[in-house]
């Protein structure tokens, strides 16, 4: 594990936002369904996005890229891929191909992880297909991967699916379920939690020709048999990638301002600026502009706040705690124990190190920021959120260690320059130290 040691700093200037990890996801498996060339434009390569990537050419799309524009050529009938798909570490990856496999014209796909991600439970989605018609079993019978898909088709129908786990399930059934026999209908048992990752999804199947029609009083979606239709299509920036930075500004900041920033389409982490206002921190927003300047502060305003549709907003609301003034409680976070980690309790753990006074039950934690932060030596428990959010966290230290940079790669690679870039004060620690 490589680890990185931070010392007290103040940051300043003006970066542009990576772009869009879920999105990039979305554009490729979507591009991989439709006949015809798409481009896809200002792409994001990381870890996880490359394994989509690979995975849809092993299905039978052809991929080209030139630096970050990806020309694919897509169909939406396959034969069963020559090797086991790879999802890495992604969990929209393995969930998105899960019923993309299904329409393996013939045979079986063998669709796997990484250690983390055989602990994830992808059961949902299983059943969900079983309802429309597919066989698809887990290898052992956990709920978890490896998962086999047999071919054949997925025949049509409703399926009931589990809304409290993940968003991703909906989305997987969305992006695939066009080319079904007949009409589909999904409907959500229960809170359907993380719902604008499922806006994205359908806002991106508009862009490549399809419309789903969607009753939100009774959480159900209906969907015909379409043809997507190959498009050039532009990936925004990422503001998952976006509260990191501007949290960043707003803790040990003089002024930061991020461009590059898509207001046009759905990204519920774009819910950052609404906490920051309410937590008391200085912010402007420029949409025509695609530009936010955040301003430090010296100090934060507690409150409360249901991150149930954004739980990837879990560790930037965390480490913001450390300057409030009073406590911050963030609840609606069950689903964040089901991520790479167990966010909640991983979070617990090291904000503890730190000073603060941290308290968890299984949806949420309250969090009270100590009069002064500790210097520490942190666990990101190989999750590229965590990290990024323990790394700015400890800018506000003297000086403190975090362990797992690789990790970084999954979503945002050039996370460490780019802080770098703003005048923090980062450096990899060699083996020997």
């Amino acid at each position: 594990m490589v680890k990185v040691q931070i010392n007290k700093s103040t940051i300043g200037g003006i970066l542009r936002c990576p772009s869009s990890k879920s999105y990039t996801h979305r554009a490729i498996a979507i591009g991989s369904l439709a006949e015809g060339r798409s481009v896809i434009t200002n792409v994001l390569l990381s870890r996880d996005t490359l394994a989509t990537l690979a995975a849809c050419k092993l299905l039978g799309a052809v991929i080209k890229h030139e630096n970050i524009t990806l020309h694919i050529e897509g169909k939406h009938s396959y034969d069963a891929p020559r090797n086991i798909l790879n999802a890495e570490n992604s969990g929209t990856t393995i969930r998105i191909l899960t019923a993309m496999a299904a329409l393996v014209k013939k045979g079986f796909t063998i669709i796997t992880g990484d250690d983390s991600l055989r602990k994830r439970p992808m059961q949902p989605i299983l059943d969900a297909l079983t309802q429309l018609g597919v066989h698809c079993y887990s290898s052992r019978l956990n709920g978890m991967a490896p998962l086999i898909v047999k071919g054949g088709g997925i025949k049509g129908g409703t399926a009931i699916v589990n809304g409290g786990i993940s968003s991703q399930f909906v989305s997987s059934l969305l992006i695939s379920s066009i080319h079904a026999d007949s009409a589909v209908t999904i409907r959500i048992n229960g809170e359907q939690v993380s719902k604008p990752y499922i806006e994205a999804t359908i806002a991106t199947m508009k862009a490549f020709g399809v419309t789903i029609n969607y009753k939100p009083k009774i959480s159900e979606y209906y969907v015909e048999n379409k043809e997507y239709r190959s498009t050039v299509f532009d990936i925004p920036a990422d503001f998952s990638a976006a509260a990191l930075i501007l949290s960043a500004g707003v803790l040990t900041g003089d002024e930061v301002t991020l461009n590059g920033l898509n207001f046009g389409l759905p990204q519920g982490d774009s819910h950052i600026i609404d906490i920051i206002r309410e937590m008391g921190g200085k912010i402007k927003v420029e949409k025509e502009k695609g530009k936010v300047t955040v301003y430090g502060c010296s100090a934060l305003e507690g409150g409360e706040f249901n991150l149930a549709d954004t739980p990837d907003l879990l560790p930037v609301v965390s480490i913001l705690a450390l300057k409030a003034s009073s406590p911050v409680r963030i609840y609606g976070v069950a689903h964040a124990r089901l991520k790479e980690t167990d966010r909640v309790s991983n979070i617990t753990s090291q904000l503890v190190k730190l000073g603060a006074t941290v308290r968890q039950r299984n949806d949420e934690i309250v969090i009270s920021s100590p009069e002064v932060l500790k210097n520490s030596s942190l666990e990101a428990f190989n999750d590229h959120r965590l990290f990024m959010a323990f790394t700015i966290a400890s800018m506000l230290t003297e000086k403190s260690t975090v362990t797992g940079a690789e990790s970084v790669d999954v979503s945002y690679p050039s996370f460490i320059q780019d802080m770098t870039k703003l005048n923090a004060s980062i450096r990899l620690i060699p083996d020997r130290e």
